[in-house]
């Protein structure tokens, strides 16, 4: 199969930024069309973007705020200026509780003088769904029209600690929106409550309820396709791997946002952005201790998807930002999933964080890498987008 591969091109009209989200996510806007560029078909451990800041690896953030573009660096300035902290700083408690970059993107368009509303969709509700070990909350967003409509399963991110769907509430209704999709997102268990592999065992439950009674949210579970954020781009993933190995229902799509694919914790991104917000590495520690059983729970190819069986997976699109600790464990990822036989799109956008994705009311490259994501889910289903 191939593979393609794109860089943004010269950003004259994206010198705008990019944001980020320990828990939310907030989408952007605008740029000219990338090209493809040919990728090495051979498996890689450790793949690292192209980067010329790596003096500034040791300072206090890494140069988040040198490397972030204007509106990526509106939205980090807010978030510290809401008091958000490092979460390898706090108790799972206060992390839980402190704001998110979602807040900081809303704080940002207030202080624009602009609206704060949400991206409309056809309507949201909260339903009951069964897990691995019990009930979840899910949220279930409907586009306007008649339907029946396609469906995606996302899953958010935060680490397998913190966060939840209405933290992510911008990317659901984004990817609704640019699939004319149902998007049901699942409040899927955390640790340090349930640690690993509560999370990966409620995605693959919640996708396998999805395929048998989707059609009671008017879904045409025909066609299906999984996402995710971070952790939920781990999750993703995972539910793909879990439907070829249990014969489920294949996905029609995986679209993995930053995931979470790897163990190593000094690859070249992790390295460079060791100290970036609003993710370091210290953090991804917090979140690996409050989640995995020991250290050993990381060996698992369900948590170190670059070493999984990667063959006969559906179409993967995955998504990078250059300030990122997790960047070179995604184009690993890519690089691997290639060499496997999987048709794969991957881009990664430079001058943007962890969790900007859900960032493009404030940030055009998250409204350029939610169009990325959205052309893949309307070749998947043979939709159109829909307008908010």
């Amino acid at each position: 199969m191939q593979t393609q591969f794109f860089r943004p091109a010269e950003l004259s009209l994206m010198a705008l930024a990019t944001a980020l989200m320990l828990t939310g996510s907030v989408l952007a806007q605008d740029a000219a069309v990338p090209e493809p560029m040919p990728a090495d078909a051979a498996p890689a451990d450790a793949a690292a973007p192209a980067s010329d800041s790596s003096d500034l690896a040791e300072t206090d953030d890494s140069g988040t705020m040198e490397r972030a573009h204007p509106e990526m660096k509106m939205v980090l300035e807010k978030l510290m200026e809401l008091g958000a902290k490092p979460v390898h700083t706090l108790s799972v408690e206060e992390a839980r509780l402190q704001k998110t970059p979602a807040d900081a993107v809303v704080g940002v368009l207030v202080d624009k003088g602009e609206s704060a509303a949400p991206e409309a969709v056809g309507s949201l509700k909260e339903i009951t769904i069964p897990g691995a070990e019990g009930n979840l909350k899910a949220r279930v967003y409907t586009p306007a029209g008649e339907g029946p409509f396609p469906v995606i399963v996302y899953f958010h991110g935060g680490g397998w600690v913190i966060a939840d769907p209405v933290v992510y509430d911008a990317s659901e209704r984004a990817l609704s929106n640019q699939a004319n999709a149902i998007v049901v997102g699942p409040y899927y268990s955390k640790g340090p409550e349930h640690r690993f592999s509560a999370a990966q065992d409620d995605a693959i439950a919640v996708y396998k309820y999805v395929v048998e009674n989707g059609g009671e949210w008017n879904a045409d579970t025909d066609r299906i396709a999984v996402a995710g954020e971070s952790a939920g781009g781990n999750l993703a993933v995972n539910v793909a791997i879990a439907a070829r190995d249990q014969k489920l229902q294949t996905p029609d799509a995986v679209i993995a946002v930053y995931p979470v694919a790897g163990a190593d914790l000094n690859t070249p991104s992790y390295i460079e952005n060791q100290n970036a917000t609003p993710l370091g590495k210290a953090d991804i520690e917090w979140f690996v201790e409050n989640y995995a059983n020991s250290m050993d729970d990381t060996k698992d190819t369900r948590f170190d998807l670059v070493h999984a069986d990667l063959s006969d997976l559906p179409p993967t699109t995955i998504i990078g930002a250059e300030i990122d600790p997790l960047a070179s464990e995604g184009k690993t990822l890519a690089d691997n999933l290639t060499a496997a036989g999987v048709e794969v799109k991957y881009q990664l956008w430079d001058g943007v964080t962890h969790e900007f994705f859900g960032m493009a009311a404030v940030v055009p490259e998250a409204q350029e890498a939610q169009d990325f994501a959205g052309e893949s889910l309307r070749a998947a289903f043979g939709t159109i987008a829909v307008s908010p």
